[in-house]
């Protein structure tokens, strides 16, 4: 479980560093350059396969019962997940949409996780990575609270979102089938 809270802290601190100590950012963009975005993809990087072998190396915690039909709300609720993390950089309409598409989807898919897993382990993880997303954007707009909304680009971009959102829906649910659990119910 130390794993799994270490790999969520650095996943947290890598991503607010540049809001919360600007000076120590400053400080390795000084010392490495360009090379800087590399140290901290580094430490996100390390906080994912932290937070990985954290998550399936915990033991069960038992902590709330989810009913059954969520698993079928949690699959919708991933596909719209899929489709907000991708709409912040897509070229047709949905990137007008909101102002913070990536995070939304983050919170969206916590709690679509959170609605199907009931364990200590998963309340830290997607309870933790929704808390950082919704808190994200509360920091985001008292640093920034202008915000010009992109022009709306053409349909075909739209299309374009909704055929990657089902193709990379496709594969996660694989992906998820194969390590496990399986995210279909039976």
């Amino acid at each position: 479980m130390a794993l799994l809270v270490l790999g969520v802290l650095l996943w947290v601190a890598a991503h607010w560093l540049k809001r919360l100590a600007p000076e120590f950012r400053a400080g390795l963009e000084t010392r490495f350059g360009a090379g800087s975005k590399g140290v901290v993809a580094a430490v996100i990087g390390v906080s994912l396969v932290l937070m990985i072998v954290g998550y399936r190396s915990s033991d069960f915690i038992h902590v709330y019962a989810t009913p059954f039909w969520t698993v079928h709300l949690n699959n919708l609720m991933m596909l719209f997940a899929v489709a907000l993390m991708g709409a912040g950089k897509s070229k047709g309409r949905a990137r007008a949409l909101m102002r913070h598409p990536m995070l939304v989807g983050v919170i969206v898919w916590a709690v679509a996780h959170l609605m199907v897993n009931g364990d200590l382990a998963s309340v830290i993880l997607f309870g933790g990575l929704g808390a950082w997303g919704v808190a994200s954007i509360v920091m985001i707009n008292r640093a920034e609270p202008e915000w010009t909304r992109p022009e709306p680009g053409p349909l075909k971009g739209d299309i374009r979102l909704a055929a990657i959102t089902v193709v990379l829906f496709i594969v996660i649910t694989g992906v998820h089938a194969l390590v496990g659990p399986s995210p279909f119910p039976g």
